[in-house]
Order: structure tokens, then sequence, then C-alpha cells
């Protein structure tokens, strides 16, 4: 692959995903993309690279910006965010929703569906104290292959050894051969949708919790810019955001700030709510 074809690769990757690739991950390009050449019969990456330049969108070009995405996730992955929502976030929604008894999450990368899922299963054991509430998850990824493995909730012995206590498994999974099925009772829970970050995605509605955990460490700073102050402006005024480890809203954004009291969590701030008081008056 020549410098010129790989500098393509780069600004195309940024501009359809907001993946910003360094100079060092022309291995990386190489290595997931040779394969997508062999899937549709390409010579080679440079054939592949001619054909990218026609701007087409269709099976190959989706098939290029998936294969360059990570999507690595497990159950209760990091666990402190999945501490935060039971001690935390989970109480406060409940008393401060109590009138309308109406609760909206959304897992904004959501993977093959461990985190939306791992979510569900923790308001599944708040059992009575959510009796009648309207619970809505939503997932979403770039990727409609990762999607298509969530709806199915079907893993593998290993993925559910991956963080999942083992009397979740034993609750709310059946075995089937070598795979796990996890209940209807959760998977029903959560609904998916395919969703680029760089795209709007007002239409989604507002939402009292968010989880965008681990996405936001690809992009670059104007691109992590721009998907914060969109969050913001789909959180409710007293929602709340959660970020990975590695990730922040210090330098990035007005929009958002850190809470004092729990790392890797976050609050609207007056900057982004005249657009939300908007919307709550419009009936979202």
């Amino acid at each position: 692959m020549t410098e010129a074809d790989f500098a393509f690769l780069r600004e195309y990757l940024r501009k359809r995903s907001g993946l910003s690739l360094g100079p060092e991950k022309r291995y990386l390009v190489e290595s997931r993309l040779t394969p997508i050449c062999r899937r549709f019969g390409i010579a080679t990456l440079a054939d592949l690279v001619g054909t990218l330049r026609l701007s087409r969108e269709g099976p190959l070009e989706r098939a290029v910006v998936e294969a360059m995405t990570t999507n690595e996730t497990f159950f209760f992955r990091d666990r402190v965010p999945f501490d935060l929502f039971r001690e935390v976030l989970l109480p406060k929604a409940i008393a401060a929703r109590a009138p309308q008894r109406r609760l909206r999450i959304w897992s904004a990368a959501a993977s093959t569906g461990q985190e939306p899922y791992s979510l569900a299963m923790m308001i599944h054991e708040a059992g009575a104290q959510l009796a009648g509430w309207q619970v809505e998850i939503v997932g979403t990824d770039l990727s409609t292959e990762v999607l298509e493995k969530a709806r199915l909730g079907l893993y593998s012995h290993f993925e559910v050894q991956r963080g999942l206590p083992v009397q979740l498994l034993v609750k709310y999974f059946t075995q089937i051969g070598e795979q796990w099925r996890l209940n209807p009772a959760i998977t029903g829970m959560v609904s998916f949708k395919p969703l680029n970050l760089l795209q709007p995605f007002e239409h989604l509605g507002q939402f009292d919790i968010v989880y965008c955990r681990n996405v936001l460490i690809y992009f670059d700073a104007p691109t992590k810019t721009d998907v914060l102050d969109r969050i913001a402006k789909v959180l409710t005024p007293d929602g709340a955001v959660l970020l990975g480890a590695a990730e922040t809203v210090i330098g990035l954004t007005d929009s958002l700030v850190p809470d004092p009291q729990h790392r890797g969590l976050y609050r609207q701030t007056a900057v982004g709510r005249p657009a939300m008081t908007h919307r709550l008056a419009a009936g979202f």
C-alpha cells in the first residue's frame, strides 16, 4: 500500500466513522482490510482504494468502515460504571421520576450488547422498586454486524465468563449446546438501532442516562467536542453521562462538567439547556 493510498484511507475513515488513525496504524489498516478485499473479490488494497475513491455508498463501503471499528466489550465491563448505576444513578432516578415512572437509557456504543444487557439485568434485579415503570434501554452502534449478534442475545462460554457473575448466568441465561442464550425477559428490555455518532441522533429523543464509553478515545478533538455537545442536548437537565476511564470532557466542551463526587460521571451545564427546554416543551 502506497503512502498516498494510506493517506486516503485515513481520511476516508475519519470522515465516515470519526476514527483518527496515526501513521503507526498502517499495519492495522492492511491487516483488517485485506480480508475485505478477499470477501468482495478485489485483488489488492490499491484496487480497493480505487473503488472507494468513486465515493459510492454500498455494502463494500460499509464493510470497510465496520472492519476498522473496535468491538471489545464484556458484561459489567470495568465494574465502576455499573456500581455507579446501582448505588447512585438508579436510586436518584427512582426518586426524581416517581411521578412519571419513566426512565430512558442510551448505550451509545453497544457493540454486541453486553453493556445494555448488563444494565437491563440490574434493572430487573431492582424488582418491585420499578414495578409499573416504563423503562427503555436503547443500544446503538456503527456496525450492523455486531448489532445482529446483540439482538440474538446468544453468547459463547468465553463471553459469559468475562465479567458476568455466576448467579446472573444461572438466573438469566439458558445453555444451548456450547452457547448461552439470554432470556427474553432481558432481551425484551433493549432495542438496538444502527447509528453513526458523527450523524444526527436527536431523533432518538432525550435520555436520563447515557453510557458512551471507550469510543471517544478513537476520535480527534474536534469530533469529540461535537459528539459531546450533541449528547448534552439529548440529555435531560438532571441526567448523567458516563464515559470510559481514559475519557473526559475537560478541555473539550462546556456543555458537560464532571460530577465532583463520582469519577467518570458527567452532568449537563446551563450551556446545553436552552435547546433541551425547547424539546421538552415540544413533547420529546
